[in-house]
């Protein structure tokens, strides 16, 4: 029986046995053979000095070594911090600092970034074969263990995740998630959307995404076969449609355009798809009729976010498909559209408001951040989105704009403030404010707005160099444009939904 996230390969091997899994570039692995790999992985990690509660990282691009990692980290009672491989060096410094990391397990391209963590933390782990002083290779931990790893006793309610979101306040919130929270979304998500053993699911988003997850979930709950990719590339994807006989594809609307666009697209054969899903952030919905037409099967929109550990909604399969809804609540959740000023109000059908989500999928709070957790999640147990939304009477919800004034790029959320700290820390700076731009491929786009000091020069190249050496790439801001002055507030504060007044012409 599926307890805990510990022994979800175990079950999994148990109910499918030698049917295919997981498919990445050559390797191809059955059930039996994930959950080989993940108990011995778990017995290396004990060798290492891995104890029941420790957090250990993973940090690395898609690759199967990164799913045995994280049912391993959980199998020897840890808890898995998966991160997203764009952090910076000091990015990840600051998430091991926070949450008490004490193993990091990466690919090798992270080599640089991992070293200088070797002083702070018990062990690192590479998947390279050439790994420097300090830093254990991935295929010794699996050697590492004389005997198999005795079974741990896990609380389906104790935090099985903590995974990291981008922060109003510049720095990121890590996010805890039960076992049982992950489990049930997962659970819920295929119920939702049929995922069974028949299905054969073909995914390139990044491991470390909510989204992913549930994908993930789904193999290793209902049997579902997983072609992976590293990273998207539009004519191997639609390549690997007829080749491995696909039927779903999971992705983001950015996936879609550039495969909409691609040559390739004419000549692949599509008939073993059955539909395709798309979440991460809003499609128009003419796209969405024309990825259908060309496709020849439905499309249906999801959302989620990382504080619900995956999906919080989407259309059920034989449901009515409302394109540029997402949905309508999960099994055993809520949603409700609340009063911005009163969240305790809920607004009338049709009327715009804040979504809010209730259920057993809902976050147990953001790590070491008390004050946080509570402006996000309410007494009564509602989570507060940040997303303004408005719901039909068929309890389907249209999402409007976003309260905060987080900017979604491409699937990612980038909060300005990240931003405009780092731009505060430049000699030259004086001040500064990021605001959104729209992006046909991407959604989304940060543009930054600079005062400079006086007799400092203009040189957006170099403040976007900077802006690099701080930040993820997908972070940085597209655009810096040079201004007197930000518009304010009677009070001195900035109006960042009135920079596009300054934008030059």
């Amino acid at each position: 029986m599926l307890k805990h996230l510990g022994n979800a390969m175990a079950v999994a091997a148990a109910k499918f046995g030698d049917k295919d899994a997981l498919v990445f570039e050559d390797q191809h692995l059955t059930f039996n053979d994930l959950n080989d790999l993940v108990e011995r992985m778990a017995a290396g990690l004990a060798a290492l000095g891995t104890q029941k509660g420790d957090v250990v990282t993973l940090y690395s691009s898609n690759c199967w070594q990164w799913i045995v990692s994280y049912y391993a980290i959980a199998r020897c009672g840890g808890i898995i911090n998966p991160v997203n491989t764009m952090l910076t060096a000091v990015e990840l410094d600051y998430v091991v600092q926070d949450c008490g990391v004490q193993v990091v397990i990466a690919s090798d391209d992270k080599m640089a970034a991992i070293t200088p963590l070797l002083g702070k933390i018990k062990a690192a782990i590479s998947f390279g074969a050439d790994v420097p002083d300090g830093i254990t290779c991935f295929d010794d931990v699996l050697k590492a263990a004389n005997a198999p790893l005795p079974e741990i006793d896990i609380d389906p309610a104790a935090c099985s995740t903590i995974c990291y979101t981008s922060g109003t306040t510049g720095h990121p919130k890590g996010a805890k998630q039960s076992h049982r929270a992950v489990i049930l979304n997962g659970a819920m998500t295929a119920q939702m959307q049929m995922r069974g053993a028949d299905d054969v699911i073909l995914s390139a988003l990044p491991c470390p995404h909510v989204y992913a997850n549930a994908i993930m979930s789904s193999m290793t709950m209902f049997g579902a076969k997983l072609v992976l990719h590293k990273t998207f590339a539009p004519d191997a994807f639609l390549a690997d449609i007829p080749a491995h006989e696909v039927t779903i594809i999971d992705g983001v609307p950015t996936m879609y355009m550039y495969m909409l666009n691609a040559a390739t697209l004419e000549t692949t054969n599509l008939s073993s798809l059955k539909r395709c899903y798309v979440g991460g952030q809003t499609m128009p919905v003419a796209t969405m009729e024309a990825v259908e037409a060309k496709f020849g099967v439905p499309l249906i929109e999801l959302w989620g976010m990382t504080e619900i550990a995956g999906l919080g909604s989407t259309h059920p399969l034989y449901g009515q498909n409302k394109h540029g809804s997402i949905g309508c609540a999960m099994p055993y959740c809520e949603l409700r559209i609340a009063d911005p000023i009163d969240a305790t109000v809920t607004r009338p059908y049709h009327e715009v408001g804040e979504l809010m989500v209730r259920g057993p999928i809902t976050m147990m709070g953001y790590y070491g951040d008390e004050a946080k957790t509570a402006e996000t999640l309410e007494p009564d147990g509602w989570l507060h989105t940040g997303d303004l939304a408005s719901m039909d009477e068929d309890g389907c919800v249209w999402i409007v704009d976003r309260k905060k004034d987080m900017i979604l790029t491409g699937g990612y959320n980038v909060y300005p403030a990240e931003i405009e700290r780092v731009l505060a820390s430049h000699p030259d700076v004086a001040l500064s404010a990021v605001g959104r731009l729209a992006d046909e491929m991407k959604g989304e786009i940060a543009k930054a707005y600079v005062v400079l000091k006086d007799g400092a020069a203009e040189d957006a190249d170099a403040m976007l160099a900077f802006c690099k050496e701080h930040l993820s790439a997908y972070k940085c801001p597209r655009a810096i444009q040079f201004v007197r002055d930000l518009p304010k507030t009677s009070t001195g504060k900035i109006m960042r939904r009135e920079l596009h007044t300054l934008d030059e012409t």
